[in-house]
């Protein structure tokens, strides 16, 4: 019997796993390419023989994603699964009009077909969108379980942008395994707190690997999710978390909405920021779409070490790079802590960004004048160095997880803005997690 077809289109995350847990040993299709989009350079390589399996000697060629259509035609491909997260509905469907226009049947992989069953007990953090808050979420959460003296391994989403085949499995428990495994900016970014707070981290490629091999010093699994995408683990808790700054879409964009009506526990962040209409209509969609969830609504208060430094200088904002690109944020926690302590101006980084840097503007026209902090590589961790030196900023103030000096050097006088989550009300997560999982 022949092979069914299949492209998948992805970003080096959802596509791979996809690949790897249903299509990998499947006798019944064959991949014959993946597309990328979303993050630079991750086109033009090819997913390795070693990974890819005895169906697939030569590997995978990898594709961008503006050649669907010829690769569709040229490859003969009878479906296409789409398989990436943060998209408009209406995006998922343009894309699905293209790839059946083009002769090929369109497809969605659900929960069944490519979640994995833990031994362990396990706890997802999802999102209805990027910069929601999973972050923060998910740190109160081990927090919570390791004050039940519960041993906690977060398993991160997957950033693979280097070698695919060397990070089929990966772990840190310290600095120095960032820079053995040479993270970019975006990686270090979700690893870096949870090292700090002493949880284990495991990310990679090949997440069967990684489960078991993290279940072997975990008491419970912490899925720490990318994006608004699914968990890759069948979960025993999932709580996903809404924004109220973007009203509506947790009920607009792919896969968040399904995060909404699978989820256990949903959490309404940034009420202390948000205006309360906005707030009420999150809460009513909530209600709609799923009313078993339990809904907690939770505050995310910044903090920064000397406030007074920030008055009456011009400052240059950065923000974390995905909440601000496919996010499609126009501003952030440095805004916010500019405006609330007296900054003189925000300067608009626009006119000094440099090489890929301003790609990225570019790319995404909606970025307000902040400056996103992306370092998906060597240079453009050197882009994101060169633009900050150009501005004529008095003080850079940085609103990511991590402080960017230790990624890159700095010349300027910086301000860190930090935030955490902030239960408002009862049940709170931690009494949640308590009727659980309390021993």
């Amino acid at each position: 019997m022949a092979r069914t077809r299949v492209l998948i289109m992805g970003a080096a995350g959802r596509d791979f796993h996809n690949f790897n847990v249903f299509f990998r040993g499947n006798e019944q299709f064959e991949v014959v390419a993946f597309t990328a989009t979303q993050i630079p350079g991750i086109d033009g390589r090819t997913y390795p023989p070693a990974l890819s399996g005895d169906l697939y000697p030569q590997g995978v060629p990898i594709y961008e994603e503006s050649e669907l259509t010829r690769l569709i035609r040229e490859h003969r491909v009878e479906q296409v699964v789409f398989a990436y997260s943060d998209v408009s509905h209406e995006t998922v469907m343009h894309k699905a009009s293209q790839a059946l226009a083009a002769g090929a049947d369109f497809r969605l992989m659900g929960p069944h077909t490519t979640q994995i069953k833990s031994s362990k007990p396990v706890v997802s953090i999802s999102a209805t969108r990027t910069g929601s808050g999973k972050s923060q979420t998910t740190r109160h959460v081990a927090s919570a379980l390791q004050a039940m003296d519960y041993r906690v391994v977060a398993i991160r989403h997957p950033m693979p942008y280097g070698d695919l085949a060397s990070q089929a499995v990966q772990r840190f428990a310290a600095y120095d395994d960032l820079d053995q495994h040479e993270c970019t900016i975006e990686e270090r970014e979700e690893y870096e707190p949870h090292i700090d707070h002493g949880v284990i981290v495991y990310a990679g490629v090949d997440y069967e690997a990684i489960l078991r091999q993290a279940e072997q010093e975990a008491d419970i699994i912490l899925w720490d999710g990318g994006n608004n995408d699914l968990p890759f683990l069948v979960s025993d808790m999932h709580i996903v978390v809404t924004d109220p700054h973007r009203p509506g879409h947790e009920i607009r964009y792919h896969p968040g909405e399904v995060n909404l009506r699978m989820a256990d526990v949903v959490v309404i962040n940034k009420v202390d920021t948000a205006d309360y209409p906005n707030i009420l209509a999150v809460r009513a969609n909530i209600q709609n779409a799923n009313p078993r969830a339990v809904v907690i609504e939770a505050a995310s208060p910044i903090f920064v070490d000397h406030p007074q430094d920030i008055r009456g200088k011009r400052v240059l904002v950065v923000e974390d790079g995905p909440t601000l690109t496919h996010g499609e944020m126009a501003y952030g926690a440095g805004v916010v802590a500019a405006r609330r302590f007296g900054a003189a101006e925000i300067v608009d980084p626009r006119p000094f960004a440099v090489g890929s840097i301003r790609e990225v503007y570019h790319q995404y026209p909606n970025t307000g004048a902040v400056l996103p902090a992306m370092g998906y590589g060597r240079k453009q961790i050197s882009d994101l160095e060169k633009t900050i030196d150009a501005s004529n900023a008095e003080l850079v103030i940085i609103a990511t997880p991590i402080d960017l000096r230790r990624a890159i050097n700095i010349a300027k006088p910086i301000e860190r803005v930090r935030y955490t989550l902030q239960p408002i009300g009862s049940p709170t997560l931690v009494d949640l997690l308590a009727e659980q999982f309390e021993k």
